[in-house]
């Protein structure tokens, strides 16, 4: 959560900074110096979460800006610390509907019980808030290409203006940072597990590598042993709260089936399945459908994409169409050199050779995700198997 003190008493702001950090270390909380005039100067991209107005008890005109604030920035709550408020205060406190009132001194227990208020409140309207997409790519195969596919979507799509969370899901071997990033990240899934009584907006992003100011990766255990840690309800919880967050939520899965895995598969809108045109990529990719249809996943849901796609090979792409019983959604272009380079250095694709076939391919499919943010009515695959 993040929070602003706005204060003519520096002391004084930072002792309530103080408490409302107290057991809750990973609020932002930012004083500022000053009075109301401070926030006809802050931009949009500056409001928090929280105002706390500090000892500044708001005349006629200061209300009128409070009320457009409130207006304007619908999701902000604000909360009056004041000496002794009057009956007309109050009232004008009420009509611009300001919700939290405070007398000075306040005690520290009722600052911090008005403020896990607001916060509760929050989390509770982000669930009426839009679901974003999730999509889960899942390798047939080792060596697949899922995770670059899953990344470098991810980029494009943040590069489109979309706000996109990764979510690296292969427990015991994932790196999927590594893919597009070579910054280090600050927690793991197991963290977030490991706090996930604490797991707000505001966790999330500061446990991620941010890659774009809008897409951030979170990353899967560095040791494998630390993976028993992440548990089905541990993925429901993060999913919940990464779809009123995020436009869209990747999820690279790996290949393994289990009880975490499936917990993401039942959030997923789309998976995508990652297999290449030999016999190995074929048969494990046909082991992996039964698999999920026996789980209960529809074929509506499940998509092919045939990765390292040359045409003329020995094996067809009707032979694996016919064989697996259903169309391939899309093919990704064989450019090793390309790809090589963009994994090698941990640099998206489209930084590296933006006019590849990989890349267009890859951009087209964002494109085609974006045409419809509503993928069970079907347009948007129309749309993709038409590239």
């Amino acid at each position: 959560m993040k929070i602003n003190v706005i204060s003519k008493n520096k002391a004084h702001a930072d002792q309530i900074r103080k408490i409302l950090l107290d057991g809750h270390p990973l609020r932002q909380i930012r004083v500022i110096e000053g009075n109301l005039e401070v926030l006809t100067q802050a931009s949009d991209s500056e409001f928090p979460d929280l105002i706390i107005i500090d000892g500044l008890c708001p005349e006629v005109e200061e209300f009128k800006m409070l009320e457009q604030l409130n207006q304007h920035h619908p999701n902000m709550a604000i909360m009056l610390l004041c000496q002794e408020p009057s009956s007309e205060f109050l009232i004008n406190v009420v009509r611009v509907g300001i919700k939290e009132v405070l007398q000075l001194p306040v005690a520290p227990a009722a600052l911090q019980a008005a403020v896990d208020r607001i916060e509760q409140k929050g989390s509770l309207s982000a669930t009426t808030r839009k679901q974003g997409k999730t999509i889960a790519f899942m390798a047939c195969k080792g060596g697949s290409g899922a995770t670059f596919l899953a990344t470098n979507l991810a980029y494009i799509l943040a590069t489109r203006g979309q706000k996109v969370a990764l979510l690296d899901l292969n427990l015991q071997f994932g790196d999927a940072s590594l893919f597009i990033s070579d910054q280090i990240p600050p927690n793991t899934l197991a963290d977030v597990a490991d706090n996930i009584s604490r797991l707000d907006a505001s966790f999330l992003t500061s446990s991620m590598v941010q890659i774009l100011p809008n897409l951030g990766v979170l990353a899967a255990p560095e040791d494998p042993e630390l993976a028993t840690k992440v548990k089905p309800e541990h993925i429901e919880t993060l999913l919940s709260l990464a779809r009123t967050e995020y436009d869209d939520v990747i999820l690279d899965i790996g290949r393994t089936l289990n009880a975490t895995s499936v917990t993401a598969l039942d959030h997923a809108d789309m998976i995508f399945l990652v297999l290449q045109e030999t016999l190995p990529f074929i048969r494990d990719a046909k082991r992996l459908l039964h698999a999920l249809e026996a789980l209960g996943y529809s074929k509506d849901k499940i998509h092919l994409i045939v990765n390292r796609y040359e045409k003329g090979g020995d094996i067809q792409l009707e032979d694996v169409e016919h064989t697996l019983g259903m169309k391939v959604l899309k093919t990704v272009p064989n450019s090793f050199k390309e790809v090589s380079a963009s994994v090698n250095q941990g640099i998206p694709i489209l930084q590296i050779a933006q006019h590849n076939s990989v890349t267009e391919t890859l951009q087209e499919m964002a494109d085609s995700l974006l045409n419809d943010l509503r993928p069970r009515n079907g347009s948007w695959l129309t749309h993709l198997l038409h590239h």
